[in-house]
């Protein structure tokens, strides 16, 4: 006799397990303990086995015979219910496996030990809180390029459009390695290109004209700050680095006997050698005497255990009424970079080197940090010439720019 709900509820445990059946082959069992499993009896290719169907009263009766119907007509059509259970149990295993969020924090997991910190921090924020919690429990070669910039949109939508366009290169990277790892067939971030808004970037303010930068350098000559200000004021045209490696410059990374400054750029985690001008190996040991016990060639003014605040270079700068939307630390890569090229014809790839971006050859390799040393430090030497001749206003040499390459022909690559 088929079972009722009423039964089920009101069945007690015995002893020993026992059984109450209902019809085509569902039962409930109720252990010594009291608990209820609903159970379906059934046979498949001769043999006779048995399926949970679940927790009374969690599944009710009506819910177990729904069960047990969907397991028979599997049964029917040739299918093992207890087998298709088992393979969905172990697809569930291969997707959580492969969702989205367990590949990239893999991908991640690779590419973090050549980033530094700060970059490290920008990528895995980026995922987590905008792409995660909408696309990381699905499997990666399930996400489609319509979800992704469903989420994109996301981002978006909140004003942050440089975010959405970084996002979308990151996820890009993400589904170029579940390929390469078998876990995708494709990268659907590629079909999203043009998708987004356009970014409208803001370049940092630099100075790139000479007669502008030699008044700017006669600025920086006569500033009476103090002498770590002083010296990095007067460094940060001559080397053009970041701002932050330059206030964070540790005298053991500098050779003033071989004229060398070597340490690793924390932004691509890549050694990279700067040689140093006669200018800049001067301005140095002015400086030693001062700061050279210490750890850092630029000490904080509180604390020489420190390095120099992040906006001294640029109060210094202001100090000397230098505008912010003229000049900036940073804005001394710019000059460089386009002084070197358009004035004294450097070839691109030297400028790009010393500006330690990534450079390649012509096969795809990427340069080492000691290429074109030579020629680069003939390049280093010819730049303080030149800002040297555009402050001491000589502008026979520093203004006609052909008559410079001429006087340093054998100095400049390519000419």
């Amino acid at each position: 006799m088929a079972l009722t709900s009423l039964a089920v509820k009101q069945a007690q445990p015995a002893g020993k397990t026992k059984r109450l059946y209902d019809e085509r082959g569902l039962y409930l069992e109720i252990s010594p303990a009291g608990g209820k499993w609903w159970r379906l009896k059934y046979r498949f290719a001769g043999k006779e086995k048995r399926l949970s169907l679940g927790v009374f009263p969690d599944i009710s009766l009506k819910e177990a015979r729904a069960a047990r119907d969907e397991a028979r007509r599997l049964i029917a059509q040739g299918v093992d219910p207890s087998a298709r259970r088992k393979e969905i149990s172990r697809q569930r295993v291969v997707d959580a496996e492969n969702s989205f969020e367990v590949v990239a924090r893999e991908w991640f997991q690779k590419q973090a030990p050549i980033w530094s910190d700060i970059h490290q921090k920008n990528v895995i924020s980026k995922l987590e809180k905008n792409i995660f919690p909408y696309l990381g429990h699905d499997t990666v070669a399930a996400v489609s390029a319509p979800n992704l910039l469903r989420v994109l949109r996301k981002i978006e939508e909140r004003g942050a459009i440089e975010t959405a366009h970084r996002t979308l290169s990151i996820c890009g990277q993400v589904f170029r390695y579940a390929i390469a790892t078998a876990r995708a067939e494709r990268d659907v971030a590629a079909d999203l290109k043009g998708a987004l808004p356009p970014v409208k970037r803001k370049h940092l303010p630099a100075i790139v004209d000479p007669e502008r930068l030699s008044a700017l350098l006669l600025e920086i000559d006569g500033y009476s700050g103090t002498l770590p200000v002083q010296c990095a004021l007067k460094l940060a045209p001559l080397v053009f680095l970041r701002p932050g490696e330059l206030r964070k410059a540790k005298w053991n990374d500098i050779n003033l006997d071989d004229a060398t400054w070597s340490f690793i750029v924390r932004k691509t985690m890549t050694p990279l050698i700067i040689p140093l001008a006669r200018q800049s190996v001067e301005i140095l040991r002015e400086l030693e005497p001062v700061s050279g016990r210490h750890e850092y060639v630029f000490p904080n003014g509180r604390s020489p255990t420190r390095p120099m605040s992040e906006n001294a270079v640029l109060a210094a700068l202001r100090r000397l009424g230098i505008p912010k939307d003229e000049m900036c630390g940073h804005g001394f890569r710019a000059t460089a970079r386009t002084i070197l090229d358009e004035q004294l014809g450097f070839r691109p790839e030297l400028i790009e080197h010393q500006l330690a971006h990534k450079v390649r050859d012509p096969l795809g390799r990427a340069y080492n940090r000691t290429q074109f040393l030579e020629q680069r430090q003939n390049m280093m030497q010819v730049w303080a010439d030149y800002l040297d001749d555009l402050r001491d206003g000589d502008s026979d040499r520093a203004s006609n720019v052909t008559d410079f390459r001429r006087s340093n022909k054998a100095r400049v690559p390519g000419h």
